[in-house]
């Protein structure tokens, strides 16, 4: 899944490639874990230990693990595939306060500078327009 996601991140500015992973999930704007992960530099189980070491930093409204019917949903609604074959975990859903809070629990320049980008993201689209600019995660049974 890193490696498919990678690929994609070397397509185009750095922004954009942020800007287009924030997604619209249970009326919070997130990124997920997988995401975030691949523009950190990171694996994706790296990035989740660190956060389930410093747990009491990331209360549930920064972060919150998406349910099976979501996560469905959100393949179903990626054009082309980039989730690297069987997944056997949920992704995690990081609000922007999770996202900032990331900054603290991985250590290095990288991360500082990626979450300077992500948090510019977040705010951008909000200065420019009423939608926010996420990609938003509909359907499903339980109405997200």
């Amino acid at each position: 899944m890193v490696r498919a996601i990678m690929r994609v991140l070397r397509s185009g500015p750095i922004d954009e490639q942020i800007e287009r992973r924030i997604y619209l999930i249970r009326s919070e704007r997130v990124m997920l874990s997988g995401d975030l992960a691949a523009l950190y530099r990171v694996a994706p189980k790296v990035l989740v230990q660190a956060v389930k070491r410093n747990r009491p930093r990331f209360p549930s409204d920064f972060l919150f693990q998406l349910t099976q019917a979501e996560f469905t949903n959100l393949k179903s609604q990626t054009v082309t595939s980039s989730w690297g074959g069987v997944r056997r975990a949920r992704p995690y859903a990081f609000t922007e306060e999770g996202v900032a809070m990331l900054s603290g629990v991985l250590h290095s320049r990288r991360a500082v500078r990626v979450n300077v980008a992500i948090m510019r993201a977040f705010v951008r689209p909000l200065l420019s327009d009423a939608t926010g600019g996420s990609r938003t995660l509909t359907g499903g049974p339980t109405g997200f």
